[in-house]
């Protein structure tokens, strides 16, 4: 680490969550709460910070779950600095995940602060990389599955009756799924297919993943990766098909066309077309 930076954004999907991307080595946050949740990733590093009276240390790979409201600190714990990806969700952002749970009404609270959670920390990762890409229908349906993971394995609040299942209707993932199709480019958020479905974000969530297997961002991909390899078997450059099967750019379909098919689209489309 040899330079600090930050960057500090609003969720494209999601309304009321903030996210920040940095590097820290001399930056020192004087003592300040939040109305939102915070929750941090360190990826690099160690962060030392007081909270709530009490100094807590951070290193590489742990999460800090810190409750609104709560007065706290931060700063570098090592002469490397720190480096650290946040989630900052509003109550309401999360109050609902926990509703979807089954959780009694009120503000659930995270009793212990730092966690090594391997589990944690690759969702929190995976849903603050979507959420930066720009993905709206990837993040949003990731930060759920994200806050899902740190209600149900840190959170303390009590448990209602379950509400009963919602019905998986094969109708209604199937219209979910050819929306999908139609949108490769510019796919709903997470909210818009609720909305669309008469459904709740997390029951969509459970009955796609139910009816194909996979959540909605993964399956979107999927289609995606299946309409590049007609446009490459056509000769379309790579940089061309990325642009409109909806991925951010070449490298972002490389990615997920390896994952996939198992070697990068140019060289798919060489032994395709072996003029190409």
């Amino acid at each position: 680490m040899t330079a600090e930076i930050a960057r500090y954004w609003q969720h494209a999907a999601v309304a009321g969550v903030d996210l920040l991307r940095a590097r820290f080595i001399t930056h020192r946050y004087g003592r300040h709460a939040h109305e939102t949740y915070t929750f941090g990733l360190i990826e690099a590093g160690i962060e030392e910070f007081d909270y709530g009276g009490t100094l807590m240390r951070a290193g590489a790979g742990a999460v800090a779950l810190l409750n609104p409201e709560v007065v706290h600190t931060g700063q570098a714990g090592a002469s490397e600095g720190w480096r650290y990806r946040v989630l900052y969700p509003g109550v309401n952002v999360v109050t609902d995940v926990a509703a979807e749970l089954g959780w009694r009404r009120g503000t659930p609270v995270f009793p212990q602060t730092v966690h090594y959670d391997e589990r944690s920390a690759a969702l929190l990762r995976s849903a603050h990389r979507a959420a930066e890409h720009g993905d709206r229908l990837a993040s949003s349906s990731l930060l759920t599955a994200a806050l899902t993971r740190l209600l149900t394995a840190h959170a303390k609040a009590g448990i209602a009756e379950i509400p009963p299942r919602v019905r998986q209707s094969p109708a209604t993932v199937s219209a979910v799924c050819e929306l999908l199709h139609e949108r490769l480019v510019d796919p709903p958020s997470l909210a818009e297919l609720a909305a669309m479905t008469g459904l709740s974000q997390f029951a969509v969530l459970r009955a796609f993943r139910a009816k194909t297997g996979l959540p909605p961002h993964a399956y979107l991909n999927q289609v995606r990766v299946r309409q590049a390899r007609t446009l490459l078997d056509h000769g379309v450059a790579p940089a061309d098909v990325a642009m409109t099967t909806g991925f951010a750019d070449q490298a972002h379909l490389t990615r997920h066309f390896k994952r996939v098919v198992g070697v990068p689209p140019r060289a798919y489309q060489r032994e395709r077309l072996p003029a190409a």
